[in-house]
């Protein structure tokens, strides 16, 4: 038996323009389009200073699905989101809904704030057609999963980031729409409520259509049964191979990056990667399966004699965020004093224990006065080279962890 569709676009695009002064113009010509019988009904052309914000986006969400959509920001994600919404128009394009919907798209979206949270619960759920009976059934079981007690009878301009994304998703949750929209709303949340609330995604999508943006890849490949990869306001996938799409995301990035170059005592003269060299000048990419060993090979041009020596390597997630470091201190390798010249070291990794995903890799020389302390830097490179990891994993932190599991009767 088919799936019942629930969300519908076909060939859906939206245009914006960069001038303030234009684009007000040209809404008010559009407006007056709308009420002529002999304007042209087709896709428009885009006038002077306007761009394609989505542009002949299609897809379809069937009940019990859950949609990743993904990109880089400026993509058009949350344009394509206020559109299914209903905030805005598309220009050309067809949008077709069907049941209830609730979405979190802006944090503290549809939250009057003025009034108590309690009131706004009443408030969204009569806007979505429950009866007072029916919201005053579920009222325990918001409060209950919101956790926010007695600040429910508060004005909700005064909560905090989280405590709005609490009530606001517990609403939503509990309402039981048939389509639910999120939009990186479960960003500002802390550890254990953002589990919660993917545990409650999983539940409702099997009875619902869901539509979830974030730019955190785990939290993707956790939650998504398909992904909709949006670059530049177009679509580059869609498709049901969640690791496939979040490869096409990671390609949407430039593989090269401007590097940020620290140079004393010492400079980055080449370096290899399993026997591959790599240019210093440059970002390249090098592909690798997250169970594959890898050795990096560094030859560094000593300038002047170094003095306990180090080597520290900083691994960053492409929002730039550092997520985990290899210390050659920390493995005793340091060396006490490095004559001028050529001086060659090298690192082996077993494997990288690291979720699918594009990295960066910092690469630092540095006095190290104990294995904690660091005194003169000698050199540092920033984004010397990126890892693009492949492979499949269960979890959704960057970082995954192997061990040997036995079980003790």
């Amino acid at each position: 038996m088919p799936k019942e569709s629930l969300i519908k676009a076909d060939k859906v695009s939206k245009k914006y323009c960069k001038d303030l002064k234009l684009g007000l113009l040209y809404g008010v010509q559009d407006i007056i389009g709308e009420f002529n019988p002999f304007s042209d009904k087709e896709r428009p052309k885009l006038r002077r200073e306007e761009f394609w914000a989505n542009d002949d986006i299609s897809f379809e969400v069937h009940r019990g699905d859950c949609l990743g959509l993904i990109g880089s920001n400026g993509a058009g994600k949350s344009t394509l989101l206020k559109m299914l919404n209903g905030l805005i128009k598309p220009d050309s394009g067809r949008i077709e809904m069907r049941g209830k919907v609730c979405a979190l798209i802006e944090l503290g979206a549809g939250f009057n704030p003025l009034l108590t949270g309690l009131e706004n619960v009443y408030i969204n759920g009569t806007v979505l057609g429950l009866r007072k009976s029916e919201i005053d059934a579920k009222l325990e079981s918001i409060v209950e999963f919101s956790e926010i007690g007695e600040f429910l009878h508060m004005p909700v301009q005064s909560y905090s980031s989280g405590m709005k994304v609490r009530l606001g998703f517990s609403v939503a949750i509990h309402l039981e729409p048939d389509i639910l929209l999120l939009d990186e709303i479960l960003a500002v949340g802390d550890a254990a409520f953002r589990a919660k609330c993917f545990n409650a995604i999983t539940e409702i999508s099997r009875n619902a259509a869901v539509i979830f943006v974030s730019h955190f890849m785990p939290d993707v490949s956790t939650v998504c049964s398909e992904l909709l990869v949006l670059g530049g306001g177009r679509m580059r996938y869609l498709g049901d191979d969640v690791t496939e799409g979040i490869d096409k995301y990671h390609q949407l990035f430039s593989d090269t990056q401007s590097h940020k170059v620290i140079e004393g005592r010492a400079r980055l003269e080449s370096i290899q990667i399993n026997g591959e060299v790599f240019s210093k000048e440059r970002s390249d990419r090098y592909d690798i399966q997250d169970d594959q060993p890898m050795r990096i090979d560094l030859w560094v041009d000593c300038i002047d004699p170094l003095i306990n020596a180090g080597i520290v390597l900083t691994f960053h997630e492409t929002s730039g965020k550092p997520v985990a470091q290899s210390f050659s201190s920390t493995s005793g390798f340091v060396m006490e004093k490095v004559a001028a010249g050529l001086w060659h070291v090298g690192a082996h990794f077993l494997c990288l224990p690291f979720a699918p995903g594009r990295y960066t890799v910092t690469v630092s020389c540095m006095e190290m006065l104990d294995t904690v302390r660091r005194g003169e830097i000698y050199f540092r490179v920033e984004n010397v080279f990126c890892l693009l990891i492949s492979g499949s994993f269960p979890g959704y932190t960057p970082v995954q962890l192997r061990a040997k599991w036995l079980s003790h009767e």
